[in-house]
């Protein structure tokens, strides 16, 4: 199973990549959400980084490897929620998420339906049913800086380990540490019974669109 590809950007053409790495060149599928912010993820030397979806398509006759490619681990996450409504497949997904990330989870957040419909491929009854799914369970989605790009900050453990989860979390969606914990301490505040990531970064996004 291939999880990172890190190697040189060979060729880019739409929502497929070319990654050279060491002489062999691996063909990704970007989302074009992924595929408008590549260039500013590009070292000087011209190589890129990639968290990588590896699934197999299988047809009556053959199975073929298919890699999905993104600039980080949040953004991954993001797609494998969005695959789990029913009739969206890895492929779908590559064509639907044609916007930032961040408006698509809100539009999901608040229900609109019409927002979601401007997605390629996405109907008004598969809007319903992408609403239906992931309204409860988008909200650190919506925290992506899609104009940001990069690894996360390593951090040593200081809060416990759902809290923990919370801020790594924050820091992938390249928030520095101090307003990232600080978003934590306000949502904590204005909610004490939280008690998981989850529900700590849905309090945090509360917090953010109000």
């Amino acid at each position: 199973m291939i999880a990172r590809i890190s190697g040189r950007l060979a060729e880019k053409n739409g929502n497929t990549l070319l990654i050279d790495v060491h002489g062999i060149f691996y063909e990704v599928l970007v989302p074009g959400a992924i595929a408008e912010r590549i260039d500013g993820a590009i070292d000087g030397q011209g190589n890129i980084q990639l968290v990588i979806y590896h699934y197999l398509q299988i047809s009556p006759s053959s199975g073929m490897p298919i890699l999905v490619g993104f600039l980080n681990e949040v953004e991954k996450d993001f797609f494998e929620q969005f695959i789990k409504v029913s009739g969206i497949g890895p492929r779908a997904a590559v064509k639907a998420i044609n916007k930032p990330i961040s408006e698509i989870s809100r539009a999901i957040s608040v229900g609109d339906e019409k927002y979601l419909k401007t997605l390629p491929g996405i109907g008004a009854q598969k809007a319903k049913e992408v609403i239906a799914k992931l309204q409860d369970k988008i909200g650190k989605y919506g925290l992506i800086q899609d104009d940001n790009a990069g690894p996360a900050e390593t951090q040593r453990k200081e809060f416990p380990d759902w809290q923990q989860e919370a801020l790594e979390v924050l820091l992938q969606l390249q928030y520095k540490k101090p307003e990232a914990v600080d978003m934590m301490e306000k949502a904590l505040k204005r909610r004490a019974d939280i008690n998981s990531a989850q529900e700590l970064l849905n309090e945090i996004y509360k917090q953010r669109i109000k």
